[in-house]
């Protein structure tokens, strides 16, 4: 058993109060929070009057890009994509993919997230390098027209999900602008056939959307629920095009809209409009996207964009506030992932959970800690940050199963290989 004690803490189960208390964990759960009691522990961590809440999910990730990390930059995004990033992708090993997501794992632990929804390659190297580090990853396929098959992607789908409890794995493809109709049409049957949700990027950018106007008549939205995509579910990353007849079967649905305002932002893809969509009832998540093109792995970056980008957006300051896009980059993330478990701070939840530390300036006075998290919070208030009961980084320190300057000088001897092969 372990107790987090002197703790201020924020559940975000249907509330955004906070208060004093302890937070007792059985294995890799929650088996209590209230006010302090008397009992026998293993360990007992000393909050220190600083805060306990629900980690981060990062709702869209493509975690081994941290190897082009500012090497293509200041590009849009196809000329970002056909120019830089697959030409250097069609270079990588199992090896290079497992350091690379070891890499990402190091750097969302420190930004306070416990999961990831990734779509990338060799996902047998990625999920190793996620269960050794003890990370919590939901693999999306990327299946599209340059590799993979739909039968491929039904023996992922079977073999991922009964892996490991830290490993699950959704149905899905690339995109519809790199995967021609046969291909969609498979995946969609395989989403049937196991009532499974459906996923891919969706109107990331004008051209991609226009496209799909141009060849089908209908928006990638349409044309995927056309043929049945939804009918279990899922969602799209980005959705920055999205129209009002989108919303509506978004709606319907009961899909998941994935928003990376950082991304979207570098590679000046537009502005998803967020602010109508929490209008609208949609669901909401928030994922940061690649190293390549974000270019970090920050939740507090990512949400304070978010809100940011609608309050120019709209020309106005009430919009988008601070607690329905912390709500989007905790429980909305959580959700969307289909980690029901791990959502909020409750009995019975795992124990996925950060320590904010309220004892640095950026956090200073308390007038409201919620809005602080995202409006001034970052990177350096997270102190702690724990995974079914396990703690993988506290006060700076990194608890895995090797040393963090052995990855970072194993993927920069990659980085330099890569660029001459």
């Amino acid at each position: 058993m372990k107790k987090i004690t002197n703790a201020k803490i924020l559940t975000l189960d249907n509330s955004y109060d906070i208060f004093e208390g302890e937070i007792h964990i059985d294995g890799d759960s929650i088996c209590y929070i209230g006010e302090p009691v008397d009992g026998e522990f293993d360990e007992v961590i000393d909050a220190g009057e600083n805060l306990v809440m629900p980690s981060f999910k990062n709702a869209h990730t493509h975690s081994a890009m941290t190897f082009l990390r500012s090497y293509a930059d200041d590009l849009p995004l196809m000329d970002w994509l056909n120019k830089q990033v697959f030409p250097m992708e069609a270079k990588l090993t199992e090896e290079d993919i497992y350091v690379f997501s070891k890499l990402a794992v190091l750097e969302y632990l420190s930004s306070g997230i416990t999961a990831c929804f990734d779509m990338y390659m060799k996902i047998d190297s990625f999920a190793k390098a996620m269960i050794d580090s003890g990370f919590k990853a939901v693999i999306c396929s990327s299946l599209n027209d340059f590799g993979g098959s739909v039968e491929q992607t039904e023996e992922d789908f079977l073999k991922f999900n009964s892996l490991s409890p830290l490993i699950s794995y959704r149905l899905g493809l690339h995109a519809q602008y790199t995967t021609k109709l046969s291909t969609i049409k498979g995946i969609v049957e395989l989403c049937q056939k196991y009532k499974a949700p459906f996923w891919s990027h969706n109107s990331e950018t004008k051209d991609e959307t226009d496209g799909c106007y141009k060849e089908y008549n209908m928006s990638p939205t349409a044309l995927f629920d056309s043929l049945g995509a939804y009918e279990y579910g899922g969602g799209g990353y980005h959705c920055v095009y999205i129209s009002d007849s989108d919303i509506e079967i978004f709606k319907k649905k009961g899909l998941w809209v994935v928003t990376n305002a950082g991304s979207n932002t570098k590679l000046a893809s537009g502005i998803a409009d967020i602010t109508k969509l929490q209008k609208q009832g949609v669901n909401l998540a928030v994922g940061t996207d690649g190293a390549a093109s974000n270019n970090a792995l920050d939740m507090f970056r990512e949400m304070y964009l978010i809100t940011g980008l609608q309050k120019l957006k709209y020309n106005d300051a009430a919009v988008c506030p601070a607690e329905e896009v912390l709500k989007m980059a905790t429980v909305g993330g959580a959700y969307a992932m289909g980690l029901d478990d791990c959502d909020v701070l409750a009995v019975g939840k795992k124990a996925d959970l950060i320590i904010l530390d309220l004892h640095k300036p950026n956090m200073q006075p308390e007038n409201n800690i919620v809005k602080n998290i995202v409006y001034s919070g970052s990177k350096q208030n997270v102190k702690l940050t724990m995974i079914n009961g396990k703690v993988l980084y506290r006060d700076g320190e990194y608890f895995l199963d090797e040393s963090e300057e052995d990855i970072y000088a194993h993927a920069n001897r990659l980085a330099s290989e890569i660029k001459i092969r």
